[in-house]
């Protein structure tokens, strides 16, 4: 019986001890290939620290905090590429003052406006500003007049960006190595495979390449959405007598001019319309009576049979 419980607690003590070593190298080389990847895009450090029990075994828990803490410090290594977008109203007193103003802020900061729409109380910009002069453009914008609403987006792009940039230098390379290879080819068939896949790899590229440089303008430049409202008096006036007046004549106006149209319709489409129908039924069943004059013949034959 006792050799029974040994030999048990042996095996026991076997198939822990080849469970953690098992745990181990899943573990060691999920970080070893996380590692290398991180270090491929971001130049991390190539390991992150490991954290094991007293009894030798991996917490799951502290292996992913670690990977965690060796992202964040791969990251905090970069440059952050931020997209910055904000949505401003403001009230001001005159419009022809706040575009000028306007105009001077443009000029003064090295932005431009990407679009303009013009209503009659109120101008809308949608302005591109160097982000590095974002927040001073809009502190200064908002002294401009009465602040109506405001709201800003930031959206971090820093791995998208990295990872593109990335991507694009690796497709150089190969093509780089492609153009070598085709120097020394000599095979027809291979030539025409190494264009192709040269043609593949130019291509490829390019939709890269405009994809990194359509985000970096969007770094580089922050975006703000900008609604100058005139004043509460230019749209919300009281209506003068005088104005009523004349909107009351212009509509009678309007009633005039309906009432001739419909006039000169009866005359140049009805009259004609008219005398047509007149000359059909005199035709049919007036003095020639064509119609009746038909009925009587059929009616004859029939008595005559």
């Amino acid at each position: 019986m006792k050799k029974k419980i040994m030999f048990l607690v042996l095996l026991s003590t076997f198939l822990f001890a080849s469970s953690c070593s098992k745990r181990a190298e899943i573990y060691g080389g999920g970080e070893a290939q996380y590692s290398r990847s991180m270090t491929t895009q971001y130049d991390a450090p190539k390991t992150a620290p490991m954290f094991a029990l007293a009894d030798g075994s991996i917490n799951d828990a502290q292996i992913f905090q670690a990977e965690e803490d060796s992202n964040s410090a791969g990251l905090s290594e970069l440059e952050r590429k931020l997209v910055k977008r904000a949505d401003v109203r403001i009230r001001v007193e005159s419009l022809e003052t706040a575009d000028a103003s306007m105009a001077g802020l443009l000029k003064k900061y090295n932005a431009y406006a990407a679009s303009t729409s013009i209503t009659e109380n109120s101008y809308y910009y949608s302005i591109r500003v160097p982000s590095n002069m974002y927040d001073l453009f809009l502190a200064e914008m908002n002294g401009m007049g009465r602040l109506i609403h405001r709201s800003e987006n930031t959206e971090d792009v820093t791995v998208r960006y990295y990872d593109l940039e990335g991507r694009l230098e690796t497709k150089k390379e190969l093509l780089r190595t492609f153009q070598a290879y085709l120097r020394r080819a000599t095979n027809v068939e291979e030539i025409l495979k190494v264009e192709t896949r040269i043609a593949e790899l130019q291509y490829e590229i390019d939709g890269t390449g405009k994809q990194l440089r359509d985000l970096a303008n969007r770094v580089d430049y922050a975006t703000i959405d900008l609604t100058l409202l005139g004043p509460v008096a230019a749209s919300n006036r009281n209506v003068t007598f005088g104005e009523r007046v004349k909107q009351m004549f212009g509509g009678f106006g309007d009633f005039l001019s309906s009432v001739g149209v419909v006039i000169i319709g009866i005359v140049i489409y009805g009259i004609p319309i008219l005398l047509l129908a007149v000359f059909f039924f005199w035709l049919l069943f007036g003095r020639v009576g064509l119609v009746k004059k038909l009925w009587q013949i059929v009616k004859g034959k029939k008595q005559e049979n």
